[in-house]
């Protein structure tokens, strides 16, 4: 090779190289920042919902929670999958807010043992 066209490959190969590989970083950020985030409604929301509401909405994330079950994910990149464990997570609190609060069987039996030491 001629020197005057190595020099010229040794000046511009290093910036060519740096930006080749950078292109992606920078889609990454853009990509996150147009992501759907999943909202759980307000608990004033849930609480003025009517029964029938309620249960319908139960229904509609079984059945989205399921979808995402049978989803293919591997495909899927690295942002979709951020996104639909956002969407899961929204979905897992507000099936808890709108199904209520229990007691389980054993909770019931340590508050009756609880009130009868007391009185």
């Amino acid at each position: 090779m001629k020197p005057n066209v190595l020099e010229h490959l040794k000046k511009h190969f290093l910036p060519l190289f740096l930006a080749f590989f950078m292109l992606p970083a920078f889609n990454l950020h853009a990509a996150d920042a147009t992501a759907p985030a999943y909202e759980v409604p307000s608990r004033e929301a849930i609480a003025h919902m009517t029964r029938e509401q309620k249960e319908a909405r139960l229904e509609a994330i079984k059945a989205r929670t399921n979808e995402i079950k049978a989803m293919d994910r591997s495909m899927l990149t690295k942002v979709e999958r951020k996104a639909l464990r956002k969407e899961l997570r929204g979905m897992h609190k507000e099936a808890r807010a709108v199904s209520g609060v229990y007691i389980s069987v054993g909770a019931l039996i340590i508050i009756i043992l609880l009130l009868i030491i007391i009185i």
